[in-house]
């Protein structure tokens, strides 16, 4: 994985600190975008391109593939990540129903998920 760009804002109101980062990341010659929101006593974490995404545990797939499935949402989730870099080596806990369709299963790595979203 290489970085390209990296971006992060720190946001303070009424006391709460929110910091949300982005970095441009590379896998196998391919950009994808890296979002982390920092919250407290938790952290969201996101990959994605134009086609889907994957998600730390946040993610309700269930919600995706039963009141959402008409948008045909490529995407996966990984339980237990606490950094973009355990997200891309994690397996996928679960995935919705339009991932399966490009080959994505559960089991299969955050990196491998990507890469089938090409």
């Amino acid at each position: 994985m290489n970085i390209f760009a990296s971006f992060s804002i720190c946001i303070e109101e009424k006391g709460a600190i929110v910091i949300v980062s982005t970095e441009t990341i590379e896998l196998n010659g391919h950009l994808f975008t890296a979002v982390t929101v920092h919250l407290p006593k938790t952290t969201l974490l996101t990959i994605s391109n134009e086609r889907g995404y994957i998600m730390c545990g946040a993610l309700d797939v269930g919600l995706l593939n039963q009141k959402l499935s008409d948008r045909k949402i490529i995407a996966g989730r990984a339980v237990g990540v606490r950094t973009i870099e355990e997200l891309l080596k994690a397996p996928l806990e679960s995935v919705t129903y339009e991932a399966e369709t490009c080959g994505i299963v559960k089991g299969m790595t955050g990196e491998e998920a990507l890469l089938k979203m090409l």
